[in-house]
């Protein structure tokens, strides 16, 4: 029998820790208007990590959330997705990793069926269709969905689309869902199985949400942004029980 032994650190030598999935360096960003959306946010995300994005309609929630795949562009060096700094030559790696559903789902599904809309993006990887067959499968079994393949996207329901929209985005198999609004809209028993789904999902969440209630039951860490800039980032618990801190960013306590 062979013994294996593993060699100790050097002594002074620091653990290597990992990159943030997600890493924000002084975001900025003002529309064409003049509108400043986004006054120098910073913020790190790591593999994993459920993170509840609130604030005021106006804040920049939704300019930062399309800033994470490249929909919105501004200084390369301002988002890294692991290490790598969004930018032209890797803009379809980034944006493998980084799933963006929209609030809307009908923004999100144009294909004539679900299997279509759920196979589009395995589809332009370049994947063999053995492969987007098993994605496609994996994808709507995550959203509770297997069996609707040959329906059409806009025969269903609110909550059923808003699962095809998260399902076409799995299929990518992202580390990371960055979610506008997911729960805006959805009757109670629909919210209920988006709070199961996302609890359940392994990759990190970035969730832009007004649902105070939702922020409570699913995600650990919440960030406030007021006027593009972040006014507080840390656990959800105390924010949540900060009726002072709530009132003045107009958030609900749940």
């Amino acid at each position: 029998m062979i013994k294996t032994t593993r060699s100790a650190p050097s002594p002074g030598t620091a653990p290597t820790i990992p990159p943030p999935l997600l890493e924000l360096r002084n975001l900025q960003y003002t529309y064409p208007d003049g509108t400043h959306a986004l006054r120098g946010v910073s913020l790190s995300l790591a593999a994993g990590e459920k993170l509840a994005l609130v604030g005021p309609n106006g804040a920049g929630k939704s300019t930062l959330l399309l800033h994470l795949n490249g929909v919105l562009r501004t200084n390369e060096a301002a988002v890294l997705v692991e290490d790598q700094p969004l930018s032209d030559a890797n803009i379809r790696h980034v944006r493998a990793r980084v799933g963006l559903v929209f609030q809307d789902p009908d923004d999100q599904l144009f294909s004539p069926t679900v299997f279509d809309d759920v196979a589009f993006g395995p589809l332009h990887m370049g994947l063999d269709e053995a492969t987007v067959r098993t994605r496609v499968a994996r994808a709507l079994a995550q959203v509770d969905m297997l069996g609707f393949e040959r329906r059409m996207p806009h025969h269903l329901s609110l909550g059923q689309r808003k699962r095809v929209a998260i399902a076409t985005v799995l299929a990518m198999e992202p580390a990371l869902l960055a979610l506008d609004e997911p729960s805006a809209g959805l009757d109670p028993r629909a919210r209920r199985g988006l709070v199961h789904l996302l609890r359940s999902l392994p990759q990190a969440l970035l969730v832009s949400t007004h649902d105070m209630r939702l922020v409570a039951e699913v995600f650990p860490r919440t960030i406030v942004l007021a006027e593009g800039t972040l006014a507080y980032d840390g656990p959800s618990a105390p924010l949540l029980a900060d009726e002072e801190t709530l009132e003045r960013y107009g958030l609900e306590r749940p």
